[in-house]
């Protein structure tokens, strides 16, 4: 019996302590993750709706370190950290009573901590709200998920002021996308775009909440707030809030919420039924902007990369290169365009202009901020010949007895159905576009 004891013990040693341990959410120090140990890949919320740990994604032997929605189909990652890539199969979490959490790849490297820089972590907790928190002995929160967000904000999250979002690269890579969503100190919540790989920002703001009373701070938002009900709001000084959600929400009773800056830039609400037969997807409630399209700022390519066209298909951007040009990368449709060919200055030694180019005309598209000359009056032979004849002219815009002449890199491309515009695209003939490749605009005002 002794002897049978000793061994039960020596297994139970052996056993991961998260797998043994980790009981209505609570999770003690020295508990250990492991990425593709089934048995110890994930610490679950009391009620089973969020997991915090390895999430498998795409190549079996890779995993996402995040916090998801463990109980839906899809398993939507909710939160997770820009600077770590997917990791391989045996890569480590642990609870340390230093540091919070280490996250370390198979071969012991340290790629990621908490970094609670306390020795007094107690133990962890994943909640029912989607929170991750390390605790202290007197209960104190030294540390939780909410306060560093990925690209999603949960109920009973809140963000104060400099808290931002940021989207994803795309649907399926975690890497740092050029979107986000902004508390500034000022008050003011707002969408705008930034440079990658610098992380620079730009000055292309595409929403503002107005929040912002310069000369009575009292009038100014101090914290976004998405409560228990699913209401999302900001909150000013003098107890007056802004609803950021214009229209009925579903019961929470009912309904999983959640607000993600996706990868194309939209602020999107979603909820998903929390109990449900077959493969529901998540339903869009509302989104901002309006038309992200129409994104206006001195920096940055627009909604879609340089040289791209952009126009809405159920409140999502869509981007094509115009006739003439490619994908810089053929694998990202929502990026930068480059022309099939050479339309520089140097090609004019090699013959006259009208034997060298030819256009493609486009009705109702625009690159507003490309512009390099204005000719008025105009008409549009004027403005085709004086972009033919102008060695750096790529595109010349006719609207209103007005010809404006553009060169590159065109940014801000859109589809405005409003200007009543007619573009001029140039292309060297050797290079003709085939007829596949005909870009056709979908009128703005038929888009829902």
């Amino acid at each position: 019996m002794a002897y049978l004891c000793i061994h039960l013990i020596f297994f139970l040693f052996l056993f991961p302590i998260s797998a043994l341990a980790q009981k209505n959410g609570i999770v003690p120090l020295g508990s250990t993750l492991t990425a593709g140990e089934t048995s110890a890949s994930s610490w679950l919320s009391p009620s089973g709706d969020f997991a915090f740990g390895f999430r498998q994604f795409q190549d079996k032997d890779l995993f996402l370190f995040s916090i998801w929605y463990y109980k839906i189909p899809d398993k939507t990652v909710v939160w997770f950290v820009y600077s770590i890539d997917l990791v391989p199969r045996g890569s480590t979490l642990k609870l340390d009573a230093r540091s919070g959490l280490v996250l370390r790849d198979p071969q012991g490297l340290q790629l990621w901590s908490a970094d609670v820089n306390s020795s007094q972590v107690d133990h962890g907790f994943m909640n029912d709200t989607g929170n991750f928190i390390l605790k202290g002995s007197d209960d104190s929160r030294l540390w939780e998920s909410f306060r560093f967000p990925a690209d999603t904000i949960l109920p009973y999250q809140d963000l104060i002021l400099g808290d931002s979002l940021s989207s994803r690269q795309s649907a399926t890579k975690f890497s740092q996308g050029r979107f986000y969503l902004r508390f500034l100190y000022d008050g003011n919540l707002v969408l705008a775009t930034r440079s990658v790989p610098t992380n620079v920002y730009d000055d292309a703001e595409y929403y503002n909440s107005q929040t912002s009373d310069p000369t009575v701070l009292l009038n100014s938002g101090y914290q976004v707030t998405f409560d228990g009900r699913g209401a999302l709001y900001i909150r000013k000084r003098n107890n007056e809030t802004k609803e950021l959600s214009p229209v009925s929400i579903p019961p929470a009773s009912e309904y999983y919420h959640r607000a993600t800056i996706d990868f194309d830039g939209v602020f999107t609400y979603y909820f998903h039924p929390r109990t449900f037969t077959g493969n529901p997807n998540w339903k869009v409630l509302w989104y901002l902007p309006e038309n992200i399209c129409f994104i206006t700022g001195e920096k940055g390519s627009g909604a879609c990369g340089f040289n791209s066209i952009c126009h809405l298909e159920h409140g999502r951007p869509a981007c094509a290169c115009p006739e003439g040009y490619i994908l810089l990368d053929p694998d990202d449709k929502y990026g930068s365009c480059l022309p099939n060919s050479s339309l520089g200055c140097g090609a004019v030694k090699e013959g006259s202009a009208e034997n060298l180019y030819d256009f493609v005309v486009i009705n109702d598209i625009d690159w507003p901020l490309s512009d390099f000359e204005q000719i008025y009056p105009s008409n549009e032979t004027v403005c085709e010949q004086a972009c033919l004849q102008d060695c750096f002219c790529v595109v010349a815009i006719f609207r209103d007895n007005s010809c404006w002449k553009k060169k590159l890199p065109l940014s801000n491309g859109r589809v405005d159905t409003s200007l009543r515009s007619k573009a001029f695209i140039k292309y060297r003939k050797s290079d003709a576009p085939s007829v596949h490749q005909t870009f056709r605009p979908v009128p703005v005002g038929s888009i829902s």
